[in-house]
């Protein structure tokens, strides 16, 4: 980043980061909204998840989607399809994408959270919870 010239620099740079982070962090109506969580941990990133991310969050900030939060989380189980992402859209199971690139960012916005399209690349649920 360059440096920053005039007060209307700071105020553009401010009102970007802003929407970046309003995005992350709308905690009031969890349960109405759909969650992206990108799996952070060391082979997540190491994988890319950290470009995932951020591309998920211009995604969503350029399509203006106020229902979408988009965050962090540890590792998932799934080392060897990373980066992975889980999508939970309120009143559906969740679904773990694998080998998320920036490109198939757009794909998931586009058909699967706006759409409802379901997506090659979702990682199967091999295990069961204790009430099954």
């Amino acid at each position: 980043m360059g440096k920053i010239k005039s007060l209307e620099e700071l105020k553009q740079l401010r009102e970007q980061y802003k929407s970046k982070v309003d995005i992350r962090e709308k905690g009031d109506q969890m349960e109405k909204m759909i969650l992206v969580r990108v799996a952070m941990a060391t082979c997540g990133i190491a994988s890319g998840a950290r470009d995932v991310m951020d591309a998920f969050i211009d995604e969503v900030a350029n399509r203006k989607l106020d229902n979408v939060v988009v965050s962090q989380t540890g590792c998932m189980g799934y080392c060897y399809a990373e980066p992975t992402v889980e999508v939970t859209i309120p009143g559906k199971e969740p679904v773990v994408f694998g080998e998320v690139n920036k490109d198939r960012v757009k794909e998931i916005v586009d058909k699967y959270i706006i759409h409802g399209e379901l997506l090659d690349g979702i990682i199967p649920v091999t295990h069961k919870t204790v009430d099954d």
